[in-house]
């Protein structure tokens, strides 16, 4: 996905209540889960973790890369109706810091791409979407939200304009479903007024996310296309190790790298070659390092950190409203997020460092006083930073950065302040 702050999550990415139905627990996310079933496999008796864990495994789709996840180790876990490595033989915090050094391979195909074409797909798209499609130039794309009447979040996504009547986006696999139906229910109404839209939902192809340092040298043994004029959030149909892709240099790490899309009789051969042309520095990676990654980028999880009462506005989405959607709307909510911006929320988004535990999703924080002032959405310990991270929606007023808290972790306080986010500095490859 082509982002910048949320994605999808990220990136993929959303969907935990059948990961929390997994863990069993209240709050947390997948650098939690890695982290527990790997101290009890290492404990306990293998087949009764196996059982309890992957119990509804065989109820699970797969991706095409799924016997290549087993065969290097991957554990395989339950995850938006997928069966996904959440870790490989290395440990998550091996993982995390190995993708900012070096490199990660993450297999992303539970995602779900899909093509907008016809002469009126791009006044379409945004009566749906926050951002000003009809000035991205084509071959660029942008993070945006589609948003519901109230002005909430139904999803974040990456949305390239491939030419002015073809529009490809990437949404998050835990909201396919709802997704496909909202869109599928106004391109309908669209249409019978006469609009010139259709759709391509891309079942037949598989999408690997390729993220840090190395990926662009590595990425560039396997094209001819000159990936150093491929800035940032631009797109490209070429050739990727003899099949034809569409790349999107995006990712949901914070580091620079690639999307790519790739016909899933290829991924296999892809996702090998990759590995090949690293010499072993770029390794498969679950989603568990993808969760702690994202998270010191500063990047939301819909799911977690964006929901279908969040708009973007509380979100701090702000500059993924397009100049002429703010003085125009037009799009869904439009009124409840222009209120917003005018007014400004009621709730925001900010990033928290903390002493003690990690703070976990739901961990009550209050101001100095003990007053409650909001919630934590997404929380764990920085592998990169070695210290606690998270992020919270907290009453406006308390949101500046290096205003004090107290994050409840367990029933005790912890102090707590805001911090900028992104925790670590993103790495996107723009132009000088």
């Amino acid at each position: 996905m082509a982002v910048s702050p949320v994605v999808s999550k990220s990136s993929y990415d959303c969907c935990f209540d059948q990961i929390y139905s997994v863990k069993k627990m209240r709050g947390g996310g997948l650098w939690q889960l890695g982290q527990s079933i790997t101290r009890r496999l290492a404990q306990a008796d293998k087949k009764a973790v196996g059982r309890r864990y992957f119990a509804s495994e065989a109820e699970q789709k797969k991706t095409v890369l799924y016997d290549f996840h087993v065969a290097n180790g991957g554990k395989m876990v339950p995850f938006a109706g997928w069966s996904m490595p959440i870790q490989y033989k290395d440990s998550i915090m091996e993982s995390t810091v190995n993708c900012r050094q070096n490199g990660s391979l993450f297999d992303v195909s539970h995602m779900c791409g899909l093509s907008l074409k016809g002469k009126d797909c791009v006044p379409f798209l945004e009566k749906l979407v926050i951002a000003d499609v009809a000035a991205l130039a084509p071959g660029t794309g942008t993070l945006t939200v589609f948003t519901n009447e109230k002005g909430g979040a139904i999803d974040d996504s990456v949305i390239t304009k491939v030419t002015d009547d073809h529009i490809y986006i990437v949404v998050n696999a835990g909201c396919r479903d709802k997704d496909l139906a909202h869109i599928e229910a106004h391109m309908k109404s669209f249409k019978a007024k006469g609009g010139d839209v259709s759709w391509n939902i891309h079942d037949e192809r598989s999408l690997l996310a390729l993220q840090g340092p190395l990926a662009a040298p590595v990425l560039q043994h396997l094209t001819k296309e000159d990936l150093s004029k491929v800035y940032f959030g631009e797109f490209r149909i070429t050739d990727i190790n003899g099949a034809r892709c569409f790349i999107t240099r995006t990712g949901y790490t914070g580091e620079d790298g690639f999307e790519i899309s790739v016909p899933s009789e290829n991924a296999v051969d892809l996702a090998k070659a990759i590995l090949e042309k690293s010499e072993g520095k770029v390794r498969l990676t679950g989603l568990g390092a993808r969760d702690s990654l994202r998270l010191e980028a500063g990047l939301c999880l819909y799911g977690n950190d964006m929901e279908q009462h969040t708009t973007p506005v509380e979100a701090g989405l702000n500059w993924a409203i397009g100049k002429r959607r703010k003085a125009e709307g037009g799009f869904l909510g439009a009124e409840v997020i222009l209120k917003q911006l005018a007014e400004g929320p009621k709730v925001r988004l900010v990033g928290f460092t903390s002493t003690g535990p990690p703070p976990r999703s739901h961990s009550e924080i209050q101001d100095e006083k003990g007053t409650t002032i909001g919630e934590i959405t997404s929380g764990g310990f920085s592998p990169c930073l070695k210290k606690n991270i998270a992020m919270g929606y907290v009453k406006s007023g308390s949101h500046k950065t290096g205003t004090k808290a107290k994050i409840l972790v367990r029933g005790k306080a912890y102090d707590g302040v805001v911090t900028k986010k992104p925790f670590v500095p993103t790495k996107y490859y723009k132009p000088s």
